[in-house]
């Protein structure tokens, strides 16, 4: 079995060449930090998050298996690391800006007499907004990052049954909240369908 760039930079950094580790920080870094910032709403919190992640890959090298994927184990990381940074301060998560972007952004066609993108994007905020933690967690990771189910199991750390439940009833509470909204189409809460 070859192994695949990450496998490789991860065998070289475990002999030393500090050069793979940084190679790898560039591979990742934007996806770990975007999702870190997704959670987190905190720009600052995302960069510490993103530090401490790789400083994991560094401090558990050994412990990597290079055969297989390394984005799915670094996303776990972020998650966990996000939820502790969240647990510690103790406060409500802000909405997550990138994923109404995506959202309101989607391939659906508007009539200029219903919103403008921008009325769009904060009423799916505050939809989004109104959601649990761990159901904003599975819409950052299912809509923004484009993990699958088994991806986001890993992730997360739970059973694909769990994340199937988090996702419907995510997409149900949203559906519900934009239906309900006159201003906007229906193709915006089929989005959730």
């Amino acid at each position: 079995m070859s192994l695949s760039e990450d496998g490789r930079l991860i065998s070289q950094i475990r002999q030393g060449n500090i050069l793979a580790l940084k190679a790898l920080y560039e591979k990742h870094k934007v996806l770990v930090y975007r999702t870190a910032l997704a959670i987190t709403h905190d720009r600052a919190a995302a960069e510490d998050i993103l530090q401490d992640c790789f400083l994991k890959v560094y401090t558990h090298i050994d412990r990597l298996d290079g055969s297989l994927p390394l984005s799915p184990w670094l996303h776990r990381v972020t998650v966990n690391l996000s939820y502790n940074w969240a647990n510690k301060r103790r406060r409500w998560l802000k909405p997550f800006e990138d994923v109404i972007d995506h959202l309101a952004a989607g391939p659906r066609t508007l009539p200029e007499s219903i919103l403008e993108r921008g009325e769009v994007q904060r009423v799916i905020q505050k939809a989004i907004a109104s959601l649990r933690f761990k159901h904003r967690v599975v819409i950052v990771l299912f809509y923004l990052n484009g993990f699958s189910l088994n991806e986001i199991a890993y992730i997360l750390d739970c059973p694909v049954g769990t994340v199937k439940s988090r996702l419907h009833y995510a997409r149900r509470n949203l559906r519900r909240k934009l239906e309900r909204d006159r201003r906007l189409s229906p193709e915006v809460a089929y989005e959730f369908s």
